[in-house]
């Protein structure tokens, strides 16, 4: 399979403003702990939006499994920024996006495949399970070997995986967090702070439609690049802005479960519980009990029904 794209004036344009806002960020920089609690953000918005993406209804404040599930990736692949992009590791990826949700985790897709309009014509024929293996060979030397803008290279990664939808489900979220991955390693992965899924989320018919191009990425690209651009925008507003808050010298967690207290004022133990499922709850009470003592949260009640509440 052949894939092409135009470097037209409108992509020269948005990688100049690109290079500007990345350069704009590089000369911001927050407290440590700060950026640290603000990329936890960052990550929790990418994996919320790209199930949204999907189709699969979501909130920041009570990510269900589906985004449980994208957090896990998101943070691995900020993590293991080294990590060659291989079939292993897009394996190892899906299978982290589909854990629990599909039989299939983890495996390539036994079946043909393809994309219907609404009258129920085929559109697009993804390419035949037997053909998979040497099609993800081709696509990952092409990657690797492609010299042009580390931008173009992620949008191009994204595009040609989803075309080539090596799995029976999944391949968005996972093509989603390949781009993420190619952007860390070409120098613009901005430091995990640019949750680029939102705009695609917000857009996601125009999304869909670049999509539909079956070997032109000229559409599609541009796309990417005013998606990862405005949300870098956007991030870089509310970065320089503001002062801090006597909150923000706290540890991210609790500044979390700050978070999570302002969006549901009355919040029971189990329901914080839920969003912290990887925490002992040990750990999750002394947490409260720390908070309480510093004055950000009061608690309501002193049985197990107690709730609590930002002060």
């Amino acid at each position: 399979m052949k894939y092409r794209w135009t470097e037209t004036e409108e992509i020269k344009t948005l990688l100049i403003r690109l290079e500007a806002l990345k350069i704009a960020l590089e000369k911001t920089k927050k407290l440590p702990h700060v950026e640290l609690g603000l990329r936890q953000k960052s990550l929790l918005k990418s994996a919320v939006y790209s199930a949204r993406i999907e189709g699969l209804p979501d909130e920041e404040t009570a990510p269900r499994k589906a985004s449980q599930n994208l957090l896990t990736a998101y943070n691995y692949i900020y993590s293991h920024r080294e990590s060659e992009l291989s079939l292993v590791l897009m394996k190892k990826l899906h299978r982290m996006v589909m854990r629990g949700l599909s039989p299939g985790a983890g495996s390539l897709r036994v079946e043909p495949w393809a994309i219907f309009d609404q009258a129920g014509n085929a559109i697009y024929l993804a390419p035949l399970p037997h053909d998979l293996p040497p099609l993800l060979d081709n696509y990952l030397r092409d990657i690797k070997q492609l010299r042009v803008h580390g931008a173009v290279v992620a949008s191009l990664a994204q595009f040609i995986f989803e075309k080539i939808h090596p799995f029976a489900d999944g391949n968005g979220r996972v093509g989603r967090l390949i781009s993420a991955l190619v952007l860390e390693q070409r120098g613009f992965g901005f430091r995990g702070l640019v949750p680029f899924e939102r705009y695609i989320e917000t857009h996601r018919d125009g999304y869909y439609r670049t999509l539909e191009q079956n070997t032109d990425a000229t559409e599609f690209i541009t796309f990417f690049l005013e998606a990862v651009s405005a949300e870098l925008d956007q991030m870089l507003d509310q970065f320089i802005g503001g002062e801090e808050k006597p909150e923000d010298l706290l540890l991210p967690r609790r500044r979390e479960m700050l978070t999570i207290l302002s969006d549901h004022p009355v919040c029971s133990f189990d329901f914080l519980r839920r969003r912290f499922m990887a925490v002992n709850e040990k750990t999750l009470h002394n947490d409260l009990a720390r908070l309480m003592k510093q004055g950000f949260v009061k608690k309501i009640g002193s049985t197990r029904g107690a709730v609590y509440s930002k002060t």
